[in-house]
């Protein structure tokens, strides 16, 4: 049986030393942060991007997108997405 997008999330959390969460949930800034700097996206050091800014910076990072353009990832992460991520985080 495959995982479902919320133990994605989980597997995704735990690889970059953030807290398993009982609840489903999207990921915050501060993990979406984490995850950026697990496959090497910079985000700088001062504020941190938007959202969007950040998950596109690591689906181009993991080679889902060709590039990091924030408008093509204005909505949460979707399983392929996710299962992407938590490949790229295995191989790391």
């Amino acid at each position: 049986m495959s995982p479902t997008v919320d133990d994605l999330r989980n597997d995704i959390r735990q690889a970059v030393g953030r807290y398993e969460r009982v609840e489903s949930t999207a990921f915050t800034k501060e993990a979406l942060a984490a995850i950026c700097e697990a496959v090497a996206y910079d985000i700088g050091a001062n504020d941190l991007p938007s959202k969007p800014q950040m998950r596109a910076g690591i689906l181009w990072k993991t080679g889902v997108l060709d590039d990091d353009d924030p408008d093509s990832a204005d909505r949460p992460f979707r399983k392929a997405e996710l299962e992407s991520i938590a490949t790229a985080l295995e191989n790391e």
